[in-house]
């Protein structure tokens, strides 16, 4: 299934499989005037609608987060052909256990140890997310393109979706998804 139909018909499958293709993305704070920044995110392995990272106590964006904040996270796919934004709560989780449970190679580069003073590990609780699919036919989007600069109309590029993690019952709402983004 291509990314615009999975887009379509399984965007929150889609978007939890392009969070495990790509190995980072960008991360910021709302209202923060420090620009966003690269971070390797570790989805949640217990299934719920959040995503973990590693920061140093030193870093800005640590310094910046103050016990909580409303964050961004982008993504881009590797072939650049899927991008997706995720909103929600950010905050440091102190459970050791956590860290022991999303410790790995990655982050040991980091780190001489788990028990470094140092280490931040920040809880990312998902409120909504919007993904963006375009087709990966060079020609169709081509034609697309020319289409539009010789009408009134703009050229479909593939389907926007938007799923609102926040929606009670547990799984995330599924807003309209717009073909034309």
């Amino acid at each position: 299934m291509g990314h615009t139909r999975k887009t379509e018909e399984q965007p929150e499958r889609q978007l939890w499989e392009q969070l495990d293709k790509v190995r980072a993305g960008m991360l910021g704070i709302e209202g923060s005037h420090s620009h966003m920044q690269p971070m390797a995110h570790q989805s949640d392995k217990d299934g719920e609608a959040r995503l973990w990272f590693f920061t140093s106590r030193a870093s800005d964006l640590f310094r910046e987060l103050s016990g909580g904040a409303h964050a961004h996270f982008c993504i881009i796919s590797k072939d650049q052909n899927y991008h997706a934004c995720l909103m929600g709560d950010l905050h440091e989780n102190r459970d050791r256990g956590k860290i022991e449970q999303y410790w790995n190679d990655q982050v040991a580069a980091w780190w001489p140890t788990r028990n470094d003073p140092d280490i931040a590990l920040l809880e990312f609780d998902l409120l909504d997310a919007a993904m963006w699919a375009s087709t990966r036919n060079p020609i169709r989007h081509a034609w697309e393109i020319r289409k539009a600069r010789n009408s009134e109309q703009q050229p479909d590029l593939g389907p926007r979706a938007r799923l609102d993690f926040a929606a009670p019952g547990g799984s995330p709402a599924r807003e309209e998804v717009d073909k034309n983004h």
